[in-house]
């Protein structure tokens, strides 16, 4: 009993006896100005916009200007005219998660949408923008995670608490590839924050990639395209602080965002509106702060606590690896894997360019016979690559050179080895096993032409 009744002194101490209201004085867009109250509000503050006889309009403030306080609605501004009033809220947005969130879908706000009646509520309050652990006190990263796609398992290997990111031009299969880590992965739960999506693919997404199983030890945050700027935003905050919950109670979570540059879009857009200047492609200075602060939020927990494991793809705008969310995002977090238009046309999925992708954790996170062996596959994918277009032409003649012979004979087995079916599964071990396989039969090759 004595959490719930801390929860409720929470609750009481947050409670004013009194109420706070202020005015619309102008409303620009998405932008409304409210006086009368400005010194009470800060940035962040919540506001409840109650137009007579419609429904409150939740709002944040998102800046100041000319004693005046600038707020974004999380909803329509339909009905809201000047004079409008505004209630102040003082508490700031905390959840409640439990484990019997798992296997839900809830909004930005924490509220189920899949129809399957109310969230159970815990005990313990976790705030919507958190902070990070101290530097200091997290711990280092732990074990090698299983994510059951054997290209990253064996390639890209990811340990708990790392942060990688997957970067992709649309349709190139970042949502079927987080699918496959979910279901997959040998994490004790999954959380999935849907930024931005498509409305149509979100049912597709849960019964067709995620399904059933991959629910059952998930918790999925949607926030579609349509919806604004702060609910896309919040959502984000949302999925870090429900991951934030369950590594706080020793679980080791993987926490995967698609997309962190809807998140970015988001915020450029609220940056804008409140009067920021914009910089490299639009973006204002505060969507990489944002960036910043939203990606180190996941990684290793303190003793005692779980880790966080971040997977966050990143849509790469017309096919720029280079583009300023990109290079920023990368910048952040412990590696990044790289999905190609190119590759996927030809039929190879997940379409990931493993000479362009990097694991940070790696080597140090293999043996000295998986790293020999990850070694060897790299520079044969690299001897063929180099000269593939020669191959093609007809223009190489067998026997020039041992290590291209070699990644001739070997490169359609290492290509079917990277090709992976959406309902397939491969450990760590057998990942390792199979390129083991591939690459010690060149081996036994070369030694019986000798």
């Amino acid at each position: 009993m004595v959490p719930y009744i801390k929860k409720l002194e929470e609750c009481i101490g947050n409670a004013l006896d009194y109420k706070l209201f202020g005015r619309v004085t102008k409303i620009l867009g998405m932008l409304v100005e409210i006086g009368g109250v400005e010194r009470e509000l800060s940035i962040g503050s919540i506001c409840h916009l109650t137009p007579k006889g419609h429904k409150v309009i939740p709002c944040e403030v998102v800046g100041f200007r000319e004693n005046h306080a600038l707020l974004m609605p999380f909803d329509s501004l339909d009905n809201v005219g000047l004079g409008c009033q505004a209630q102040i809220l003082t508490n700031s947005p905390v959840i409640y998660p439990s484990n019997k969130w798992l296997g839900r879908v809830i909004n930005a706000f924490g509220e189920p949408i899949d129809g399957k009646g109310p969230l159970i509520d815990g005990d313990l309050g976790i705030p919507l923008k958190n902070t990070p652990p101290p530097a200091h006190s997290r711990k280092r990263l732990g074990a090698k995670l299983d994510l059951g796609v054997r290209a990253i398992n064996s390639f890209l290997s990811v340990c708990e608490g790392q942060r990688m990111g997957i970067f992709a031009g649309s349709g190139v299969g970042k949502s079927v590839l987080m699918s496959m880590l979910s279901r997959y992965t040998s994490a004790e739960v999954s959380v999935i924050g849907l930024i931005g999506e498509r409305g149509r693919e979100v049912q597709e997404f849960l019964e067709d990639d995620l399904g059933e199983e991959g629910l059952k030890k998930s918790v999925v945050i949607v926030s579609t395209s349509d919806e604004s700027p702060l609910k896309r935003r919040q959502a984000a905050y949302m999925t870090l602080a429900v991951s934030e919950y369950f590594r706080d109670t020793g679980k080791q979570v993987l926490c995967m965002m698609d997309s962190v540059t809807r998140f970015a879009m988001a915020q450029r857009e609220i940056g804008l509106s409140a009067g920021e200047p914009p910089t490299s492609k639009g973006y204002p200075p505060t969507t990489f702060t944002e960036l910043a602060k939203l990606l180190e939020r996941a990684g290793p927990g303190k003793d005692g606590q779980g880790d966080i494991t971040g997977i966050f793809s990143v849509l790469v705008e017309g096919d720029d690896h280079n583009e300023p969310i990109s290079d920023a995002v990368r910048g952040i977090i412990d590696g990044h894997i790289t999905l190609e238009r190119a590759i996927a046309d030809k039929g190879r999925y997940p379409a990931i360019n493993i000479l362009r992708s990097v694991s940070r954790s790696m080597p140090k996170c293999l043996n000295e016979s998986q790293a020999e062996l990850v070694r060897s596959a790299r520079e044969i994918l690299s001897t063929y690559e180099d000269m593939e277009e020669l191959i093609r032409l007809g223009a190489y003649k067998q026997g020039s050179d041992p290590k291209v012979d070699r990644a001739v004979m070997l490169y359609p087995a290492l290509d079917a080895f990277l090709s992976q079916k959406p309902d397939e599964q491969t450990g760590l071990d057998e990942a390792y096993e199979i390129l083991g396989n591939i690459v010690n039969y060149g081996l036994e090759q070369e030694s019986e032409a000798e």
